[in-house]
């Protein structure tokens, strides 16, 4: 791996993170993306949307270097190690994790400091340093002022010949403790030094909010000690997954992954840690995916129960539960990570965008969107969670009886569809189906818990909605189902159909739609696009999706066509970065990684595909032998 000036691939990052923020490490030893003190907080290091203006902190030799690096097994500690012509030096990144006395180590607490701690060991030789610490609060808007001595901070009586600066500017703020020499410069901090083997440098920022800022606690020992015990949690953690086989390391990487993207005081998941990375390199297809999805409860769900994770699987049950209850009307396909509803959308025009893709947008406009599948999918959550995990309590039965009213009011209505597009609402076929699932989930619950509720009502809307699905959705023309009533057009989202029990993926009218979907909406490579020729209201071309891709995988799966599905699969793994991190799309030209990065979608549908192959195949060597 070598070293870029500028920009570098979305698949240069790692991540670490302490489930309640995030920071994006590049290969080269620099943090280009931080928000601080949640994800969806104002970003102190931005560098990634504009290479001059967004902030960065920086540890890396001076000069040419080569690049290894790895997380530690079963951590998001993160460790890169630098070779250059003199000798060898290893950076561990990581975000601590807090605990009461005498208590098991825990995520932060709400209230609690934020930090990210970095040590750079030299292992052999000597090796020239640069630590560059340049924090731009509010997206890269303000330039802070960066001293090394002032009254608000305290420093410890032990820390003689470390130094401690402290940046600050409008309401963002944060100090930097370095324990080899460093001085301010404008807008932070820089340090040089020449390391030589056996000898460590340690740093770190913490974000502040409060007066005076306390840094006694910030001591080489505080920090090995911090180091061990995130290195602790996070391997107890893993020993929890479940799943054994061969894709073992991709499965629990994406657990691993997931559970970073996770806000520990809700249990809410991030879609991903970023915003505005661009599905076309200069295009304005560019989103702001820091907050949680509905669609993500029911995916979420089985997907870390099936590998043992019930804990995070409740914890984000509850999420749903806490965002969404109150008038059916009003619930929303997204929220913030604390539940909120208003999440409007902001262009900043002051960045330039990563490799000049503009718009940077902060914000989601599509969450006032009206899209039917959100509705099956509170549903089909709750089925999931009270099938594999515990039941549903009466009041939660009461306010998912609102829900499916609503449906029973509105499944008629046409939607903005599940691709939020912005050129008006059709009749979508996926949205209908997920209607269907509404209905088809309540009817189980009352059937498996004894729950109350107009079955015989429920019965004949759903048998009305997959009626109408077949005649208006199902184009006889092309003998496929395509992506809205009236149209000739296929949509990937399709490929769900068979996933949610809509129909079996060998009926005739399904299996013909795979096949066109095969041919018509994939890349070389076989990679799925989410729909072509389908005029969006937006600008602009994409990658292809990577979610629908595995759909592709479970589909063919269904079929019984394991090899071609292994096949694809395996493809997609390959379009993991050396981390096992993926992204939300890929260009159908290159394969770079394209979208916001990493993805939830994507790390989910790492984990089924690969449970589903294996089970899959167990089923074939029991029927063969």
């Amino acid at each position: 791996m070598t070293r870029r000036a500028d920009y570098p691939a979305i698949s240069d990052y790692g991540i670490i993170g302490d489930m309640h923020s995030c920071a994006l490490v590049s290969s080269a030893g620099s943090i280009d993306w931080c928000c601080f003190p949640r994800f969806d907080s104002n970003a102190i290091f931005g560098r990634i949307l504009d290479w001059h203006k967004g902030g960065y902190f920086s540890i890396a030799p001076r000069g040419a270097f080569s690049v290894e690096r790895r997380y530690l097994p079963g951590t998001n500690v993160l460790q890169t190690t630098f070779t250059t012509p003199s000798g060898t030096a290893r950076l561990t990144d990581f975000m601590p994790m807090h605990h009461d006395e005498g208590a098991p180590i825990e995520p932060y607490k709400v209230g609690e400091s934020h930090q990210i701690m970095r040590v750079l060991e030299c292992v052999g030789g000597s090796v020239d340093i640069i630590m560059e610490c340049h924090p731009r609060f509010e997206y890269g808007g303000i330039v802070p002022h960066a001293d090394m001595e002032t009254p608000h901070i305290v420093p410890h009586a032990g820390m003689e010949k470390s130094r401690i600066g402290f940046a600050h500017g409008g309401s963002g703020a944060i100090s930097l403790f370095c324990s080899a020499p460093m001085h301010s410069v404008e807008g932070g901090f820089r340090s040089e030094c020449t390391m030589t083997e056996g000898e460590s440098l340690y740093a770190v920022v913490t974000y502040e909010s409060r007066f005076p800022h306390d840094a006694e606690t910030i001591t080489r020992s505080h920090i090995e000690n911090s180091l061990q015990e995130a290195t602790d949690y996070w391997r107890d953690w893993s020993a929890i997954c479940t799943y054994q086989g061969i894709y073992e390391d991709y499965v629990l990487r994406s657990a691993l992954t997931l559970k970073a993207l996770t806000y520990a005081p809700s249990g809410g998941m991030v879609a991903a840690p970023t915003t505005s990375l661009p599905e076309e390199i200069g295009g304005a297809r560019n989103w702001d995916y820091r907050y949680t999805w509905i669609r993500d409860a029911s995916f979420a769900i089985y997907g870390l129960h099936i590998i043992g994770y019930q804990n995070e699987a409740k914890a984000f049950k509850n999420w749903l539960e806490w965002a969404t209850v109150g008038r059916a009307r009003d619930v929303h396909i997204m929220y913030g990570l604390g539940g909120e509803r208003r999440l409007d959308e902001i262009e900043l025009a002051h960045l330039s965008g990563y490799r000049d893709s503009a718009p940077v947008r902060i914000g989601n406009g599509a969450y006032h969107q009206f899209q039917l599948d959100a509705y099956g999918e509170l549903l089909d959550s709750a089925h999931l969670y009270r099938r594999y995990i515990g039941p549903i309590d009466e009041e939660y039965w009461a306010y998912l009886r609102r829900v499916v009213d609503f449906v029973l009011d509105h499944w008629r209505e046409p939607d903005e569809g599940v691709w939020e597009a912005r050129a008006g609402r059709q009749h979508n076929v996926f949205s209908k189906a997920w209607c269907w699932v509404a209905l088809d989930r309540a009817i189980k619950m009352v059937a498996a818990l004894d729950l109350p509720g107009d079955v015989e009502r429920w019965q004949s809307a759903r048998a009305e909605i997959r009626e109408q699905i077949l005649t208006h959705g199902f184009n006889e023309e092309r003998g496929v189902f395509v992506q809205a009533y009236g149209s000739d057009l296929l949509d990937a989202a399709n490929l769900m159909l068979p996933l949610i029990g809509f129909i079996k993926a060998d009926d005739p009218r399904m299996l013909a739609t795979i096949r066109a979907t095969q041919r018509e909406l994939t890349s070389e490579q076989g990679f799925v696009y989410r729909y072509r020729g389908f005029d969006d209201g937006l600008p602009g071309d994409e990658g292809t999706f990577n979610i629908c891709s595995f759909w592709l995988c479970d589909n063919l799966i269904m079929l019984g066509e394991l090899d071609e599905a292994t096949a694809l699969f395996e493809r997609l793994l390959q379009h993991t970065n050396d981390l096992g991190l993926m992204s939300e799309e890929l260009d159908p030209h290159s394969g770079d990684m394209l979208g916001n990065f990493p993805q939830a979608f994507s790390h989910l549908s790492i984990i089924n595909t690969a449970v589903q192959l294996q089970r899959a195949r167990r089923r074939r060597n029991r029927n063969r032998g």
